[in-house]
């Protein structure tokens, strides 16, 4: 698993809290056992109780912050990642981050402790009782090593539970995508059984997961009770004898369990943070999959594009065969084919959204995975077959941050629309698109990537696949004008759409040639 960001100084720390928890444990010890035997409160008891409290709470609060700097940068990433299962990442982005919480702010701190703690117990205990140190020093590693033969077989059933959970989250998400259709053919009630039996097989496998992890706590606190029984034992007997001092018996019986504890912590937290962990390593495996992409800023106006036997594949589907094409500055190209031929994937490529399994694509010269991708889309106008809307009003859909454009609107035929709306371009509307029907929701999208009057480039998947003969023949005719100087891509179903361009392209299972224009 790659190295979490900042873990270096993070460590740092907490070695220093540590330390600073052994000296306020061995100095508390003291107190306690003179206390106990008839010595009175001192102020370096109390300054003791006082300062480990506080510790305590130093030491909480630095986990927390360095987890919530974690799950942020990680959902960064995974927000930016380019994952071929959204699903899962989606699951990963909500529920699995926030299981990592229990290993970033309980198991990493107590780690640090167990490596600093028992080793000031010990030499605190080798100045005061050589018997009783020797016995605690052969004792101590039955922890670790009864928590790592534990923690083995919890490794792979927690493993399991997290891939069964990112399985329910994928599958449930692309339920939701397709409630619509799959209500349509009637297939809703079948997936709902689906997603039910999805979840009982990861309740299953949690509540198995949990029987383990209470069994290692059981081990852990077997194993440390009987090790300090063996330390109890003899001192019992040896002041009857009268060979021991009391003041010396009675601080080596409270050391004792400190010694244990912050292993015994360790080994219980590790069991507790499993999941976590999982995720984490998800996580990080998910961004390490990322193409690493270039810096270079993207030329401004329309570029000349050149694919160079792209391929695209999607494990034993080839979905693109190296496809040779060149559009140069300014041109139009409108792809045709049946669905499923690859047009929106090539859309996908051009956009940066899908990295070809081979081959390569320049713009001006210039290979796209050496661009900054942040610029090259912001330089390009889309419209994808279903637009994304976002809860608010009109003009902000359209505008998008930017400046509302009205030309726009009225190229996309919905200036009429607005009109008919209660509050005009401040009718709001939900996430959805509701209240607007599919062929106006297209509209907007439309308006929305013709508004970027400043983009090159122009990727339409099928703008007007939803529109009326009418309402085509308006948009058809003002996004001509609008395109004027861009270089466009086209995917066009419906003949109309083809007469904005100046070559036509067919694709064909992945395969692109030339097709005479009308």
């Amino acid at each position: 698993m790659p190295p979490l960001p900042g873990l270096r100084r993070h460590f740092g720390v907490l070695a220093v809290l540590g330390t600073l928890t052994a000296a306020a444990i061995l100095v508390q010890a003291d107190g306690l056992a003179t206390l106990l035997t008839g010595g009175g409160v001192t102020w370096t008891l109390v300054a003791a109780i006082a300062v480990r409290a506080l510790l305590a709470g130093v030491q909480g609060s630095v986990g927390g912050r360095f987890a919530a700097t974690v799950k942020a940068g990680l959902r960064k990433r995974l927000l930016g990642a380019e994952a071929e299962k959204p699903g899962e990442v989606a699951t990963l982005v909500t529920k699995g981050i926030d299981a990592s919480d229990a290993y970033l702010t309980g198991y990493l701190p107590t780690v640090v402790l167990s490596a600093i703690v028992p080793v000031a117990v010990l030499v605190r205990l080798f100045a005061a009782d050589l018997s009783s140190a020797l016995i605690i020093l052969a004792t101590l590693p039955l922890i670790p090593v009864f928590a790592i033969l534990v923690g083995q077989h919890t490794k792979a059933k927690t493993a399991k539970q997290w891939s069964l959970l990112s399985r329910l989250g994928g599958h449930f998400l692309d339920v939701v995508r397709g409630l619509g259709t799959l209500k349509v053919f009637g297939r809703a009630e079948a997936q709902a059984k689906t997603v039910r039996a999805m979840a009982d097989a990861h309740t299953d496998a949690t509540m198995r997961t949990l029987r383990v992890a209470f069994l290692s706590a059981l081990v852990l606190e077997l194993v440390a009770t009987l090790s300090v029984a063996l330390v109890a034992v003899p001192i019992g007997f040896r002041l009857l004898e009268g060979g021991m001092v009391v003041h010396t018996a009675v601080l080596v019986l409270l050391l004792a369990p400190e010694a244990y504890l912050p292993l015994r912590a360790a080994g219980a937290k590790f069991h507790a943070s499993a999941e976590g962990l999982a995720t984490l390593r998800e996580a990080l495996a998910v961004r390490s999959e990322d193409v690493v992409r270039g810096s270079r800023v993207a030329r401004r106006g329309a570029p000349r594009i050149v694919l160079e036997k792209v391929s695209v594949a999607y494990g034993d589907e080839t979905v693109l065969s190296e496809v040779d094409i060149t559009i140069e500055a300014g041109e139009h190209v409108a792809l045709v084919g049946p669905s499923g031929s690859g047009k929106s994937t090539l859309l996908a490529v051009l956009l940066g959204f899908v990295t070809p399994t081979s081959g390569r694509v320049l713009v001006d010269g210039v290979d796209l995975r050496e661009l900054d991708p942040a610029g090259w889309r912001e330089g390009t106008a889309w419209v994808p077959q279903r637009p994304t809307l976002f809860t608010g009003t009109v003009e902000e859909n359209i505008a998008m941050g930017q400046v509302p454009d009205v030309q726009a609107a009225r190229a996309a035929a919905f200036d009429e629309v607005v009109r008919g709306l209660p509050d005009g371009y401040r009718t709001r509307i939900g996430e959805l698109g509701a209240p607007l029907s599919a062929g106006q929701r297209q509209r907007l999208g439309l308006a929305r990537a013709l508004a970027r009057t400043e983009a090159g480039l122009a990727l339409l998947d099928e703008p007007t696949a939803r529109l009326d003969a009418a309402t085509e023949a308006a948009v058809l005719g003002a996004t001509r004008e609008l395109l004027t100087g861009r270089t466009a891509v086209l995917v066009a179903h419906r003949p109309a759409m083809a007469t904005l361009a100046t070559r036509v392209l067919e694709v064909h299972d992945g395969a692109v040639r030339e097709r005479e224009l009308v």
